[in-house]
């Protein structure tokens, strides 16, 4: 089962979003330079869609996107999470930060709005680097469109 250790309202992670992030603990990929090492271990509150909702409910109608970030271990969980949120919650965005460089075919495109994929290699750099290897897609009629550049542009 997928868990989170926290949860934050972030601005910067999804373009032109108003996420709510939810950091999922357990990472596989154990990036080197990871800004994010407690996240590798097995740790945390599963994350039931009961408890998402909670947590959606807890910002008010603040946010615009839930984003999960991780979950690499589990992506039918992912998955499932992101189908009761394109459900329940029309008006809100989803997002997907993976580690991973393929997408997992265990996804549905239906079910996201953006998927950020590629593990973080320090002297590529992250998201606003040029040089990263990391990229964001947005899903558009099924199919992902790169959108990085939008991180340049900061």
């Amino acid at each position: 089962m997928l868990k989170y250790v926290n949860s934050d309202i972030v601005f910067q992670e999804v373009p032109g979003e108003v996420a709510l992030a939810i950091n999922l603990s357990g990472c596989p990929c154990r990036c080197p330079g990871c800004h994010s090492r407690y996240l590798w271990s097995d740790t945390g509150t599963p994350l039931t869609v009961e408890v998402l909702d909670s947590l959606i409910e807890q910002c008010n109608s603040n946010i615009t996107c839930v984003a999960l970030m991780g979950g690499d271990a589990m992506p039918s969980e992912v998955d499932n999470l992101m189908e009761h949120l394109r459900q329940r919650y029309k008006n809100l965005h989803t997002a997907w930060y993976s580690g991973r460089s393929l997408l997992s075919p265990m996804l549905n495109l239906k079910n996201y709005d953006y998927i950020k994929l590629g593990p973080y290699l320090a002297h590529l750099g992250a998201l606003r680097s040029k040089r990263t290897n990391q990229r964001m897609y947005k899903v558009i009629n099924g199919k992902m469109q790169d959108i990085t550049s939008h991180f340049w542009k900061r």
